[in-house]
């Protein structure tokens, strides 16, 4: 049978279709019969069917590479031991057929199934067989040898996933065969390009150029080395950028010949694969924008090189004939290549990127050769026009469009140029009033006139007032004309979106009502990329003045334009979202009677959508009650007007019970808290003439949204029930107890981190509020055998630290206080989760899901006033108190979280070998013990060159206006406010002044608390120690905890661990009230009682104070460190918290 099969499946490769259909046929019957299995054809390939089949077609070569890398996937090693042997004796056979066949199983197999270990041995024997192939130009063809290349690639993209694993090999691998072939590279680049573009039959030469370069950016070969190993490649980096250059400069003959000057199809390729000389010249660009960006080769960039480059760039980002077809015919391509989010990959949009680049690496420099090179353009284009060259416009429109790409970048540069009083790099204002208006005149040239309106349109703030009216007023009548065409239409569509977009000028804000008019015919006629950008310019202009210059006539008719819109376009949430913001315009509107009109003519067909869309289009209800959402946020103060609610909730509620759709649920939730915000009567008043009101209806839909096991409702369902909380919270008493109850017993089983926040916000808030009254609410709720009180506290800390949002994190951190400061015997008691306990399993180890599995992650157990303690410390240093203290001259550092969220200062490690030598740290604690953070440093990245130290200084320049006394106020919580959610802005909350609510004194407990002082001493204890009680634990241990942070906090902090060491470890002798008050040294030493009693059965407990300065009087910050017998204080700057035994 084995013998059989493996006869059929041979001639099943055969070149005659009648023998391979009579094998198949023959195949079926063998397959049919009993006792055949897969195991049979697996004698097929091991007995030598891989020369036989990759010697046919391409076709077939292709099929049989696949067949035998799925195979391998399973087989190899263990049960096809010989492939890898087999293969390399395919390529070293010099057979072009074997060759291609093999590399194509080397491509596949390389991707994916190799191991860590299999990677190096493999590569060592492939790499020296493939560089043969590709060096041997007489043997095979370029085809062939561009392909070791793909391998190649492949083989390096392997090398960087091993890199940690095995990074002694990896690095040897690297140093032995990367130069050889980038040595290569560089040989095969030195070649003229021209040299591989004169044969007219075939462009195969090029193949093995766009290997090197191979696109897209992902995959490019000198891009996977330079981020893989840079240190192999930085010797070669320079002569890649010059031969770059070379490249681009060589081939645009040939690129202006093939695809801008005449329709002629270009050569190909021998094979079916196309070679196009884009694919060539777009990864070139890329691969020098990677380098831009890496900031490498610093010299190389030079005046010289960078004019090089942008001249090759206006050279090749011309509109082609292509281009020139499709977008004079197509609106919705044209429209998607002039959107940055939309535009497909091309050598125009590669060009761009480059030049955005260069503006980010050199913008000055870059700038003043846009200005150079712009000039040039202008007379080329002058002197050609007049010789009647009908393509003279071509590179006019290209240097306008690539100008115009960077207008953000050389605006800002202007500014900055101006700022320092420099002359400015580039003449904008002269294009504008010398050389585009004369362009928006030429109406036989559609491409170029349109580029003219766009390219004014985003210089628009350098325009005079009169100016900027006169080119609006330009477009506009383009817009109006019938006779223009498509391009030239788009483009001032695009212009006037442009022109309103931002602070519009008084001339601009003028016709707002006339370019509404104007577009709105567009609403009806235009569709996809094209309709989305009439609809975003309508949205711009409608934000010009708030809409007052809006009438009711015209708000009517934009109403009913909007809904035939959308009912085209009811399944596209691209053109939702768009139309939801036309419509929060249109119903912020400040001109009279305009939001009646607008209510008026949407809301009846907007409900009726809801009411009688179906289960299977979803899509309908969803995007109306967006819509409706979008009415309610856009209302009034004064409220939504009467009857609003009621005529939506009828059929909102009906939806919303029925429902099982997500998104539907979500826009739902979302349109009854605005509606809450904005009129919360409303909904209260509201009732279905069952005795079922608004409130009964909203709380079904929070049970329902609760009980859903995917926690789709995300935030939304926190907020809902947030706001519910604070605008009706006397209407929600008497359910309330049962609504706590659904919340925590919800969160035994939620696992989601936004899901969970919707839950304990909601307790936050009204612990804040009410502590004591929800403290015996949880107390007697109890969910499988625990109390709510355990499960909320539990819940709560150990996902505090992923809480967002401004008025969620104030909330969260003031309920933690509330609890922090409670007398509840029960709370105090409680046990919650810790920090990760670092040991050698995971200790400088990334822990994949993987490896968690295998070995899970374990916490220590702290007790819950402790971890209360550490969140809102962690509060305190996220408050931006160190960077104000930088701004008045100290060192700005950056914060990194721990494990159990307490933030921390990297500068802080600078300075823990000063800690342990400065005076009164007597403790022989070694350096080694403080190694929390451990940096590794990747050996293959190093610094290039010096900093130039005129660069340098103007950095130093921009970080002092930023962090001076004009800069951004870091610590300013009010700017956060602005950006956060607007439904708190009047929130209490969201203006309390922190710095006064983080007092965390417990000086109004009359009676002595001990258990603060463990507190104190626990509050950072580095795992796995497993710590006994206090006293046990000073006389059997030594243990450091050092407590640091900034000057204010310290001031807030001060009270509480002073009343906290006072009344734990202090006799009447003590002088402790002074700790961290002055900068004088105070010391004070007891006897140490010789039986070693803890501080409740002696008086007397061996106590250390010291403070002192340390060379940083203005930036102190307190440590507190705790060894065997001793205690001891000392000033320290940086915000820091750390342990170590």
């Amino acid at each position: 049978m084995a013998s059989q099969i493996t006869e059929c499946l041979a001639a099943t490769l055969s070149p005659d279709p009648n023998t391979r259909v009579s094998a198949e046929l023959r195949l079926s019957e063998l397959f049919a019969s009993p006792g055949s299995s897969f195991e049979v054809p697996y004698t097929a390939f091991s007995s030598r069917p891989t020369e036989t089949g990759l010697a046919l077609s391409q076709l077939i070569l292709a099929q049989d590479a696949i067949t035998l890398t799925t195979i391998a996937k399973s087989d190899w090693p263990d049960e096809y031991p010989e492939l890898l042997s087999s293969l390399i004796t395919l390529l070293s056979s010099g057979s072009p057929d074997f060759v291609h066949g093999a590399m194509q199983v080397f491509t596949d197999f390389i991707k994916g199934d190799l191991t860590e270990d299999q990677i190096l041995p493999v590569l060592r024997q492939l790499l020296p067989v493939l560089l043969t192939i590709l060096g041997s130009k007489d043997i095979y063809s370029a085809l062939t040898r561009a392909r070791t290349i793909s391998v190649f690639r492949q083989c390096v993209t392997a090398l960087f996933m091993v890199k940690d694993q095995h990074p002694q090999a990896t690095k040897e691998a690297a140093s032995t065969i990367l130069p050889v072939w980038l040595e290569a590279f560089q040989v095969l680049l030195n070649i003229d390009p021209k040299s591989e573009v004169t044969d007219t039959s075939n462009w195969d030469g090029l193949a093995i150029r766009v290997q090197v370069f191979k696109t897209p950016a992902i995959n490019q070969t000198l891009d996977k080395i330079l981020i893989a190993f840079p240190r192999a490649m930085k010797p070669y980096l320079e002569a890649f950028l010059t031969a770059s250059v070379v490249h681009l400069q060589a081939l645009h003959a040939t690129f202006t010949e093939y695809y801008l000057s005449s329709s002629e199809a270009t050569p190909g390729s021998s094979e079916e694969e196309a070679i196009e000389l884009p694919q060539l010249i777009c990864p070139i660009l890329d691969f020098v924008s990677a380098v831009t960006r890496e900031g490498k080769q610093r010299d190389w960039f030079n005046m010289n090189n960078i004019g090089s480059l942008v001249a090759a760039v206006f050279d090749f980002v011309q509109m082609t004939n292509e281009d020139e077809e499709t977008w004079a015919n197509n609106a919705n391509a044209f429209v998607q290549q002039e959107d940055d989010t939309t535009q497909p990959y091309s050598v125009r949009v590669a060009g761009f990127d480059l030049l955005s680049s260069l503006m980010d690496r050199t913008q000055a420099e870059t700038t003043r050769v846009f200005q150079l090179i712009v000039g040039q353009v202008i007379q080329s284009s002058h002197h050609q026009r007049e010789a009647g060259r009908l393509d003279w416009w071509r590179p006019l429109e290209a240097a306008l469009a690539a100008v115009g790409s960077q207008a953000v970048s050389i605006l800002e540069c202007l500014e900055d140029e101006e700022s320092f009083g420099r002359q400015k790099p580039i003449d904008i204002e002269y294009l504008l009033s010398d050389i585009i208006p004369s362009i928006l005149n030429l109406s036989h040239y559609p491409f170029l006139q349109g580029r003219g309106f766009v390219f004014a349109s985003q210089y628009s703030k350098l325009l005079p007032i009169t100016l900027a009216g006169q080119y609006l007023d330009a477009a506009l009548q383009v817009i109006e004309a019938a006779e223009a065409g498509i391009p030239v239409k788009i483009s001032a569509v695009k212009a006037v979106h442009n022109f309103f977009q931002g602070d519009a000028k008084p001339s601009v804000s003028a016709l707002a009502p006339r370019v509404t008019k104007s577009l709105g015919p567009f609403l009806f006629i235009t569709s996809e990329d094209t309709l989305s950008l009439v609809l975003e310019t309508l949205s711009v202009i409608l934000e010009v003045e708030q809409a007052k210059w809006l009438t009711a006539e015209m708000a009517e008719s934009l109403v009913v334009a909007l809904l035939e819109v959308w009912n085209k376009n009811n399944k596209d949430p691209i053109f939702h979202s768009i139309l939801a913001d036309i419509f929060t315009n249109l119903a912020a509107s400040s001109s009279s009677g305009i939001y009646e009109t607008i209510v008026k003519q949407a809301l009846p067909p907007l409900t009726s959508a809801i009411a009688s869309a179906k289960a299977d289009e979803s899509w309908i209800a969803e995007s109306a009650i967006e819509f409706i959402t979008s009415f309610v946020q856009g209302s009034p103060e004064i409220g939504l007007g009467e009857g609003f609610f009621a005529l939506v909730a009828p059929s909102l509620f009906k939806c919303l019970g029925e429902t099982e759709d997500r998104v539907v649920l979500q826009n739902g939730i979302t349109c009854l808290t605005a509606t809450i915000l904005k009129d919360p009567h409303q909904l209260l008043s509201w009732n279905d003439g069952n005795c079922q009101s608004g409130l009964d209806y909203t709380l079904k839909l929070i049970a329902k949204t609760l009980e859903n096991q995917e926690e789709f409702g995300g935030l939304v369902i926190g907020d809902l029930i947030i706001h519910l909380l604070r605008k009706a919270g006397e209407s929600v008493l008497p359910i309330l107890p049962q609504l706590l109850q659904a919340m925590v017993g919800r969160m035994t089983s939620a696992k989601t981190a936004t899901f969970l926040q919707s839950l304990v916000i909601p307790f936050a808030f009204l612990i804040n509020n009410q502590r004591d009254t929800v403290l015996s609410l949880l107390e007697g709720m109890f969910v499988n055998g625990r109390s709510g009180l355990d499960i909320l506290v539990q819940t709560w800390c150990e996902n505090a630290s992923t809480f967002h949002g401004f008025w969620q994190t104030r909330i969260s951190t003031l309920g933690l206080i509330q609890l922090f400061v409670s007398e509840n015997p029960k709370l105090r008691q409680l046990i919650v989760k810790g920090d990760i306990i670092v040991n050698n399993t995971n200790r400088n180890v990334i822990m994949t899901r993987s490896r968690t599995k295998k070995t899970p992650i374990e916490f220590t157990s702290i007790p819950f006033p402790v971890k209360a303690l550490k969140l809102v410390l962690r509060d305190v240093q996220s408050s931006g108190d160190s960077a104000t203290i930088s701004a008045r001259g100290g060192a700005a550092t950056n914060d990194i979280d721990s494990d159990d969220g307490v933030s921390c200062s990297k500068s802080q490690f600078l300075y823990r070998d000063a800690l342990t030598q400065s005076p009164g740290f007597s403790s022989p604690v070694s350096s080694s013990n403080y190694q929390i953070f451990n940096e590794k440093q990747d050996e293959d990245w190093d610094e290039e060159e010096k900093l130039d130290p005129a660069s340098l200084g103007d950095e130093f320049a921009f970080l002092s206006d930023m962090i001076g006394p004009r800069g951004v106020a870091f610590d300013n919580d009010d700017l956060i406010q602005e950006s956060d959610d607007d439904a708190f802005k009047d929130d209490p909350v969201a203006k309390m002044d922190m710095q006064e609510r983080r007092n965390l004194d417990p000086s109004s407990s009359q009676r002595s608390r001990p258990d603060e002082a463990w507190i104190i001493y626990n509050i950072a204890a580095e795992p796995p120690l497993t710590l006994p009680t206090p006293p046990d634990y000073f006389l059997t241990q030594r243990y450091m905890v050092l407590v640091t942070f900034s000057y204010r906090a310290q001031q807030k902090l001060t009270p509480l661990i002073t009343d906290v060491i006072r009344r734990a470890f202090t006799s009447n002798e003590s002088v402790l009230s002074n700790v961290l008050a002055g900068l004088k040294p105070v010391s004070f030493r007891v006897s140490i009682p010789p039986d070693g009693s803890p501080p409740e059965r002696h008086p007397y407990w061996p106590v250390d104070v010291l403070t002192k300065d340390h060379d940083d009087i203005d930036k102190p910050v307190a440590c507190l460190h705790l060894y065997q017998h001793n205690l001891t204080f000392s000033a320290r700057m940086q915000p820091r918290i750390e342990a170590v035994a």
